[in-house]
């Protein structure tokens, strides 16, 4: 009894820590896309900024992407470098188990840009999508 017991707490563990990996599907002050509406931001020429690490940058990206990664280069003065505050951003990472496209979301909207543009499926569902890469 005791082992059921123990096998059933650390199997809700393990879903309520899978669930809290899941990015949200939305973030406050951004506009959330889906890929065909990110490939329309892109073919209007709007920045794609890349918060996900340096080897997943080198393995690949979207074609003209600006790489900030989130922990070490991500910040306000690196964004006002490249964007104005009005600006379309779309800021994106490696999809629903990518928490930081959420994160830098989060913080350029509280640094002030207006027009931030939430790329919750990533870098992925573009590759998959077709759209370019480099």
């Amino acid at each position: 009894m005791f082992k059921q017991l123990i096998t059933i707490a650390l199997s809700a563990l393990l879903f309520i820590n899978v669930q809290a990996e899941e990015s949200p599907t939305s973030i406050s002050g951004t506009t959330t896309v889906n890929t065909s509406q990110a490939h329309d931001l892109f073919k209007n020429g709007s920045l794609f900024v890349d918060v996900r690490r340096d080897s997943d940058w080198d393995a690949g990206r979207i074609s003209g992407a600006l790489h900030l990664e989130l922990k070490s280069k991500f910040n306000q003065a690196a964004l006002s470098a490249e964007a104005a505050k009005d600006e379309a951003i779309v800021i994106y990472c490696n999809g629903h188990k990518c928490l930081r496209s959420a994160a830098a979301s989060k913080k350029a909207v509280e640094w002030g840009f207006s027009k931030i543009f939430y790329y919750r499926d990533g870098f992925p569902a573009w590759s998959t999508a077709g759209y370019p890469v480099e």
